[in-house]
């Protein structure tokens, strides 16, 4: 082709698609033309929908909205006004007004955003006579959230405002905003929160409002947030918060049918009407820095203790699966577990230089012989880093060791040990099973957290199988159905071997170590234990007092609730966690309960003189050090 055809061919090709694209954006693409955001004389004011409410698992309220006000702002409406009276109005300082300013302008000078959230009903009243002086303010009605029973804080969260990080990947959202931060509020957030209005405000040339644009045709009404219904019951977590009064530690209580979490508290709490409306900020200042009782921390999802006893539990169904004893298999106890060059592992037993089986062993709580049932289950392999992983792999199979998969955007992993673990620990590889003996008795380096033993007590109770634990029980009146909360998953554990195991679990109350917490009319299957407590600072490693942990479900034959209890510095398991889990057992099977004895000592028992000690002792360590 001719250069001077080429060009004419070049310069027509070129207008064509220049043509072809006007034609396209004025004729055909009416969206820039209907957009009332590209018309500089309309103003944008959201209607905020109420969040959804949230209930518990027999319809009782846990979650209520209550009618607050914002402070909104146009920037570029704004016009010169008595910065030090409308401070004054509003309770700010005048660095503080700027600083507001400064933000909602650069985040748009023509979208309204909150200039002042959470304005009470008392300064409304006031202020809404006076807005009208301050040209670009307004107020706007919106919903905080009201807990009625001042519970479950750990498990239900808050709300807040948005931020500018958060803006970067929400565009949905606006400035100002209130979004759910944590527990149920952020991980059902798209559920509760919601759908905004729109209304779209024509102003004439002189910025003054006159009416909806174009008659409304493109404003949009709020959609209020669904309704959700939680697994708990209400009243079974109060009473356990209620147990757990000047006491820290965590409980978790499943449906082992289900795998519902009927009651998960964690201790020391808050009232979560603390974080609600302008008290917010000063009260999560308060709460977020306590670093002494850790009142944010949910304990019974996030807090990793080494299990103690209940873990025998577990080797006595390796040790059974693995083949290497039968439930008479028995072992002598001389007041403890001797091993290697002078090694000694302590037992308080009771029983001397007499045959101790599977039975006793559980019920008595012998160190020694599950030192030497877990000494068999590794050796069992001519290379004890098979052993390990072998007898590790069985564990895990619980749901120890790793996130279980539950719907609460807040957890920990726990520990459960390998070969690769120790290989780590003694790089020349020279270990075998009494180097790793103290996994025997749930100490070494296992840790777990409360809700993974409370599902582990679901899988025994299961006779070998557990349903992901879950706390979303129904959206509005529909029940959710999700496979990954409806199927089985299965240990990895023969089903015949789990009631040999189950018998000494009943015997624990009858004749064991938590005889003194029987309920006459309830047959309970469960574990005492106690934990050694250890903290290093500066680097020295420091011991203080016990936990108390103890698990259990009920009644034996057709269980209805399986529950772990973690009561931090609490001695040893039959002295506050197994009253407290046959307290929440007995009012929850039978809805009253018959020892007002012992129900009294628990309510009124505290522990604080016992953490008062512990922090006496850190601080003296802490500074001997420096």
């Amino acid at each position: 082709m001719p250069r001077k055809s080429l060009l004419y061919f070049l310069i027509l090709s070129v207008g064509t698609i220049f043509v072809g694209r006007l034609f396209f954006l004025q004729v055909i693409d009416k969206t820039h033309q209907q957009n009332p955001l590209n018309n500089s004389a309309v103003t944008i004011k959201y209607a905020y929908p109420d969040r959804g409410f949230i209930y518990d698992r027999n319809g009782k309220l846990l979650v209520a909205n209550e009618v607050s006000y914002d402070i909104m702002i146009i920037p570029k409406d704004v016009e010169p006004l008595d910065t030090l009276e409308f401070c004054s109005l509003l309770k700010i300082t005048k660095e503080d007004f700027l600083k507001r300013f400064e933000r909602t302008n650069n985040y748009s000078p023509r979208i309204p955003s909150i200039f002042l959230g959470q304005v009470s009903k008392e300064d409304f009243a006031f202020l809404q006579e006076k807005m009208y002086r301050y040209k670009g303010f307004y107020i706007q009605k919106r919903f905080l959230r009201q807990y009625p029973n001042s519970t479950s804080a750990n498990v239900l969260g808050y709300i807040s405002e948005v931020n500018e990080r958060m803006l970067k990947n929400n565009p949905n959202y606006q400035l100002g905003e209130l979004v759910g931060y944590h527990g149920i509020e952020k991980q059902y957030e798209p559920l509760l929160k919601g759908k905004k209005g729109v209304n779209f405000i024509q102003k004439n040339r002189f910025n003054k409002e006159i009416g909806p644009y174009k008659d409304g045709i493109y404003d949009t009404l709020p959609v209020p947030g669904q309704d959700i219904s939680l697994t708990l019951d209400r009243d079974l977590q109060m009473y356990a918060e209620s147990l757990m009064a000047n006491k820290r530690g965590g409980i978790v209580a499943l449906e082992p049918a289900s795998g519902e979490i009927l009651s998960l508290v964690s201790t020391p709490s808050y009232d979560p009407n603390m974080l609600v409306g302008r008290k917010r900020s000063r009260n999560s200042f308060m709460l977020f820095n306590d670093t002494i009782s850790k009142p944010m921390l949910d304990r019974g999802l996030q807090a990793q203790y080494p299990p103690g006893s209940p873990f025998k539990l577990i080797n006595a169904l390796v040790a059974l699966q693995e083949e290497v004893i039968d439930p008479k298999t028995a072992f002598y106890c001389y007041h403890g577990y001797k091993y290697g060059r002078g090694g000694f592992m302590k037992c308080h037993c009771g029983i001397v230089g007499a045959p101790i089986s599977m039975n006793t062993g559980i019920y008595r709580s012998c160190n020694a012989y599950f030192a030497n049932i877990y000494k068999r289950t590794i050796e069992k392999y001519e290379d004890p880093k098979e052993g390990m992983d072998v007898w590790s792999n069985h564990v895990k199979s619980f749901g120890l060791g790793n996130y279980l998969g539950y719907d609460l955007p807040s957890g920990q992993k726990g520990l459960i040990p390998d070969s690769n673990l120790y290989n780590r620990y003694y790089p020349n590889h020279k270990w075998k099973a009494i180097t790793t003996i103290s996994n025997a008795i749930g100490q070494g380096e296992v840790l777990t957290t409360p809700i993974q033993l409370a599902n582990m007590t679901a899988a025994i109770a299961n006779r070998g199988y557990y349903y992901t634990p879950h706390i979303l029980k129904k959206v509005g009146d529909s029940t959710i159905q999700n496979k990954n909360y409806t199927s089985p998953k299965y240990t990895s554990i023969n089903a015949r071997h789990f009631e040999p195991v189950i018998d000494g679990m009943f015997n624990v109350f009858e004749i064991g170590t938590a005889r003194g917490s029987k309920i006459e009319d309830i047959e309970i299957c469960g574990k005492t234990g106690t934990a050694e407590n250890f903290a290093r600072i500066n680097g020295e490693k420091v011991q203080f007092t016990d936990h108390s942990i103890f698990i259990a479900f009920a009644p034996k034959d057709d269980p209805k609730i399986a529950i772990a209890v973690f009561v931090e510095n609490g001695y040893w398991g039959s002295r506050w966690a197994a009253p407290i889990a046959s307290l929440m057992i007995e009012k929850y099977i039978n809805g009253s309960i018959s020892r007002d004895w012992l129900e009294k000592r628990m309510l009124e028992g505290s522990l604080e003189e016992e953490y008062e000690k512990q922090l006496e002792i850190e601080t003296y360590v802490a500074q001997k050090e420096e």
